[in-house]
């Protein structure tokens, strides 16, 4: 079973605990089209696993913002806050496995390359904020993804070795860094990596379509 001998269950949030990958194009075009920018098509796949500090620096740095990183990340913050308060949904079946795997005393932490700010807003308005027992950003480290740092420091936070964690992750570059940091990890389908599905299946050691696959033992085992 996917959850044997595992101590601590560790998420990325955005596209794998929540579904919530669909609003950062609206606010891509809307804060770029301020300057003048289209958002280019390799933009997602250059960001993907960056820190929120990380993705600001590199905005900065690719499109010449007048902004400072502090005024990018604040914007960003201002733009998403409202959605994910109040629009972000959890993704299919997570309520009930994070019940469930609280029920049986593992440990839980989330290891995020997005902002404290909307972690702690798309976690309250679902009600399972207080599930868990860790909240680590890729702010917190010295690298973000694929770097394992974040997920390091998570399974250190807990008290729990890396080889007793079980991450959850729907992007190569998060995968590759639970991988990175010597965990297993489950892949976790979503719409806006989904073109992503092959090379995601060749790095995760699991694949889920839903969470509820995790206890009807449907899942798929790869490798």
């Amino acid at each position: 079973m996917i959850l044997e001998q595992k101590k601590a269950i560790i998420f990325d949030l955005d596209g794998t605990l929540m579904d919530s990958m669909w609003l950062w194009d609206d606010i891509d075009i809307e804060y770029l089209g301020r300057y003048g920018y289209t958002p280019p098509d390799d933009l997602q796949k250059e960001i993907e696993g960056m820190g929120f500090t990380e993705t600001a620096c590199y905005f900065k740095k690719r499109f010449d913002l007048p902004d400072t990183v502090e005024e990018i990340k604040r914007e960003w913050n201002r733009m998403a806050y409202e959605k994910y308060a109040k629009e972000v949904p959890l993704k299919k079946g997570a309520k009930n496995f994070l019940k469930k795997i609280n029920e049986q005393g593992l440990k839980i932490g989330i290891a995020s390359s997005n902002s404290r700010e909307l972690i702690m807003a798309s976690l309250r308005s679902n009600g399972v904020a207080d599930y868990f027992d860790c909240i680590t950003t890729s702010c917190d480290v010295p690298k973000g993804k694929p770097a394992p740092d974040v997920y390091l420091r998570v399974s250190d936070t807990l008290g729990v070795t890396p080889k007793d964690c079980l991450v959850f992750e729907d992007v190569p570059n998060g995968i590759l860094a639970g991988k990175n940091a010597g965990m297993e990890v489950c892949a976790v389908e979503d719409e806006y990596s989904i073109d992503q599905q092959g090379e995601i299946k060749k790095l995760a050691d699991y694949y889920i379509r839903s969470y509820d696959e995790i206890f009807e033992k449907t899942y798929e085992v790869l490798g």
